[in-house]
């Protein structure tokens, strides 16, 4: 069980595992394609493409800003179920915490990044943010609670997961980049991240 602070749990995920998930997160993009979501104000494009499954969204764009929302902002459809996999490994990595209600599923494309964020729109900071990374290895940087602190990098794998919880729960982190090393997981290249999120607290 993890439930705090920052865990990088290396090769988590075999390769069948990883197999079977890119088979569900394709099923998904197929029901609710990527996107490319907008900095809030200036309304320039993120490097990612996105979508997400679950009863909540997270979705970004120049008028609305950062925000939760049941449906797809181009369809306009409610987002995907969250498959099974996913809320096994929810339940299996942060069994005592309220299911997650947002898979965010990012994009990466050889040359993207994410720079320095964290994940601070949710009510509920108390549940762990799980992050699954598929594809390609990436530069992943990880620091503390201010957006100044010290930071440090390390390299993702396919399969690994990352965990933010107890006082790391809102650490600043971002991608680097990715790396031009072949998973051998996508044809198309690239990697794509699943983040699992709470974001409501559990009434």
């Amino acid at each position: 069980m993890i439930n705090s602070g920052f865990e990088h749990l290396q090769n988590y995920l075999d390769r069948t595992a990883q197999t079977e998930l890119i088979e569900d997160v394709r099923k998904i993009i197929a029901e609710a394609p990527l996107f490319v979501p907008a900095m809030p104000k200036s309304g320039k494009p993120f490097s990612v493409r996105m979508t997400n499954c679950g009863p909540l969204g997270w979705v970004s764009d120049k008028t609305g800003g950062y925000r939760y929302q049941e449906t797809h902002p181009v369809t306009g459809d409610p987002w995907p179920d969250m498959p099974k996999k996913i809320l096994d490994l929810w339940a299996d990595l942060a069994p005592d915490f309220p299911k997650p209600e947002c898979c965010l599923i990012n994009y990466y494309q050889p040359d993207a990044k994410m720079g320095l964020h964290r994940d601070a729109d949710e009510e509920d900071t108390r549940s762990p943010v799980i992050s699954v990374s598929l594809g390609d290895p990436a530069s992943f940087r990880i620091g503390g609670q201010n957006r100044r602190d010290p930071t440090r990098s390390l390299r993702l794998h396919s399969g690994d997961i990352v965990v933010l919880g107890g006082d790391m729960r809102l650490a600043y982190h971002g991608i680097d980049r990715i790396l031009k090393r072949d998973s051998g997981l996508l044809p198309e290249r690239g990697r794509f991240n699943l983040t699992l999120r709470r974001v409501n607290l559990a009434q």
